[in-house]
């Protein structure tokens, strides 16, 4: 993983191999940020974990194993209440015969290249906390 960083701006490239949540966590530790938006990304990733929340409040997972582009990525990072990065990412991809799969990104490791656009809220405090009956950490403002 690469970025270079103008202002609140900073551009991402994620290698193959390296897992899109995992590297976005480590990106906001080692440039030290608390709050920011994931406003788009594009790329060719596989093994793609993705689904939806259900009226329950349960995550449904589907895979995407086979390498599929990225057409589109959005959401957010924010810190837990024990101070570690969390990733709340929504993702669209186009298979190979061109059909869409989209929704919630639980997990995805780039097959040639993700190049992902953040941007830094330096004054912004978010922090992720339990929900009671779901399974998605809420967002919360400082």
């Amino acid at each position: 993983m690469e970025h270079t960083r103008s202002g609140d701006d900073i551009l991402v490239r994620i290698d193959p191999g390296e897992e899109i949540h995992a590297s976005l966590q480590k990106l906001a530790d080692d440039v030290g940020f608390d709050a920011a938006a994931i406003t788009s990304g594009i790329g060719r990733t596989r093994g793609n974990q993705y689904g939806y929340m259900n009226a329950e409040g349960v995550y449904q997972r589907r895979p995407l194993d086979p390498p599929s582009e990225l057409v589109s990525l959005s959401g957010n990072i924010a810190r837990t209440e024990k101070g570690e990065a969390f990733t709340h990412i929504h993702c669209c991809w186009s298979d190979d015969d061109n059909n869409v799969h989209a929704g919630h990104l639980f997990q995805a490791t780039v097959h040639v290249v993700a190049e992902i656009h953040i941007r830094v809220m330096e004054h912004a405090g978010m922090t992720r906390c339990p929900l009671a009956d779901f399974e998605l950490l809420g967002l919360e403002f400082d």
